[in-house]
């Protein structure tokens, strides 16, 4: 699919379920946004951290929305610090890590800035340079790599004891 092609990019919704397999999250909904450079995940207790020379990240993700269930507590290497410019204009210095992101069941490698997001809807937006390793959003339609099975959709809207 996505990076398969390069002549014939994947086709992808607006929002779509994407994992992030080496951070241990099967699935978490997101956004795709053209209009952002950088991918962005909502993430919570961010603290930097020194190991063996090098700047870590200890921080922790809520796949689900509006919900503490099934939380993950992540240790990753820092791959930069950048200035990004919310759509209303704030600038604020995010922690930048780069790994797998699965689109459309496609792994790309992409960087992601790590934020607190409690004014979004969705946990993690999908920014243009992931996107442009293979997909095109059409934004007329929602979720066209599938969805996973209805437990997990259950537990996104915190239905199964959340």
């Amino acid at each position: 699919m996505g990076g398969d092609h390069p002549g014939r990019p994947a086709t992808a919704g607006w929002r779509e379920w994407v994992g992030l397999p080496d951070l241990g999250i099967a699935h978490v909904k997101a956004k795709l946004d053209t209009g952002a450079r950088t991918s962005a995940l909502h993430a919570f207790e961010i603290e930097e951290l020194r190991r063996d020379g090098a700047d870590w990240v200890r921080f922790e993700v809520h796949p689900w929305q509006r919900s503490k269930a099934d939380a993950r507590v992540v240790e990753w290497p820092v791959h930069d610090r950048r200035l990004v410019r919310s759509s209303t204009g704030h600038e604020q210095e995010r922690i930048v890590i780069r790994t797998a992101l699965t689109l459309l069941g496609t792994p790309v490698t992409t960087e992601i800035t790590l934020a607190r997001r409690d004014e979004m809807g969705f946990r993690m937006l999908v920014g243009r340079e992931a996107l442009r390793q293979g997909f095109v959003v059409d934004a007329a339609h929602s979720y066209l790599g599938g969805r996973p099975d209805r437990a997990v959709r259950q537990r996104n809207r915190r239905r199964a004891g959340a």
